[in-house]
């Protein structure tokens, strides 16, 4: 069992709705959905083209997949997860796009923000304690010698890359895109999310997913919601 601490919205909110239809799968419940025809795109192909965001289902990652330490239980996770959440205040991103990293496409926000970037590494700093060593294999799996210097230091020391100045909030659509089908792709998902693009995205809870084996399609195990803003 692999625990990820994770942004999404809550299961009912609009665009955790669109996402599920886009992606052909409900990270909440675990159902695959019909997926959303895109202009352009035959379905097996946006099926294809979609796989690896619908396996991990619509996030962005804070805490990146871990094992617990074998002293650890889930229910300390949990408990600590709460706790977090009712510390800390709900705010706005802004405003958010739809963007290509590299070759593939996300939800991202249209400027960095200080305010989401230091909710990151706190979220990476509170639940390490929770976290076991990487195996040699999960190492290996995030192929160091392609990192640079910053972000093998993180993986090292965290677990993951991307984190602290190396951190960039994503919420993935897309693996990775043809570039003679980026144009088209970019205009599926401008059409699809534009009720949520070029406005504030509020973070306003976090989100416990599990993998229950490796592989596995990831689920949203609870979600717990911030405090409210006290200006509203």
């Amino acid at each position: 069992m692999r625990y990820a601490i994770y942004f999404t919205p809550s299961e009912d909110h609009p665009l955790t709705c669109a996402a599920a239809e886009w992606l052909g799968r409900d990270a909440f419940s675990g159902e695959a959905l019909p997926q959303t025809l895109a202009s352009g795109f035959e379905r097996p192909q946006l099926a294809e083209l979609t796989a690896d965001p619908r396996r991990y289902g619509f996030h962005a990652t804070l805490k990146a997949p871990f094992h617990l330490k074998d002293e650890m239980e889930e229910a300390d996770l949990l408990d600590a997860l709460r706790s977090f959440c009712t510390a800390r205040q709900a705010f706005d991103i802004p405003g958010v796009m739809i963007s290509r990293i590299g070759p593939f496409f996300a939800i991202v926000p249209a400027e960095t923000h200080g305010p989401l970037q230091d909710f990151a590494a706190s979220v990476v700093e509170a639940f390490e304690p929770f976290r076991a060593p990487l195996s040699a294999d999960d190492m290996a799996r995030r192929k160091p010698e392609r990192l640079t210097g910053s972000q093998r230091q993180h993986l090292t020391t965290w677990g993951y890359p991307y984190v602290f100045d190396d951190f960039r909030f994503h919420m993935t659509l897309s693996g990775p895109v043809p570039d003679d089908r980026a144009p088209v792709m970019a205009e599926a998902l401008e059409t699809h999310f534009s009720a949520f693009t070029n406005r504030a995205l509020r973070i306003d809870g976090l989100a416990l997913f599990v993998e229950p084996e490796r592989g596995a399609p990831f689920q949203v195990h609870s979600w717990q919601a911030l405090a409210a803003p006290t200006n509203g």
